[in-house]
């Protein structure tokens, strides 16, 4: 009986030293190192973290604008045309924008058949 207990720990040993056993351990110590890998990286990331200045506070908070608003707006414009007997400008003397604010910000309706464009189906301008 001693010695069916010397074959099975003998057995044990020539399975542990077998190539396959080898990459058991290698995979084990990779395993091992990228888990080293992702702590370090996260006790790395939080150091810097901590190192980073804090977010403002809401009094330190950039302001709006006044008297402008912040985004797109929506406005009816018209041209700001010159009168006919003025004199001719020069391209230094002519405004930033060639249309203004409109007094009636009301947005033009448009009459029947007056806006046919090509393709529509329609008569292309009014009938009258």
């Amino acid at each position: 009986m001693n010695t069916g207990m010397n074959v099975m720990s003998t057995g044990w040993t020539e399975r542990a030293a077998a190539p396959g056993a080898a990459v058991g351990v290698v995979l084990a110590l990779v395993g091992l190192a990228i888990v080293g890998m992702l702590i370090g990286a996260f006790v790395w990331g939080r150091r810097r973290q901590d190192r980073a200045p804090r977010p403002p506070r809401p009094e330190e908070q950039p302001r709006l604008p006044g008297g402008r608003p912040s985004g797109p707006v929506q406005e009816v414009r018209e041209p700001d045309e010159l009168p006919p007997d003025s004199p001719r400008l020069t391209p230094h003397q002519l405004r930033h924008s060639s249309t203004r604010s409109s007094a009636d910000q009301e947005p033009s309706k448009w009459s029947g058949g007056g806006s046919g464009a090509f393709g529509s189906g329609g008569p292309g301008g009014k009938q009258g």
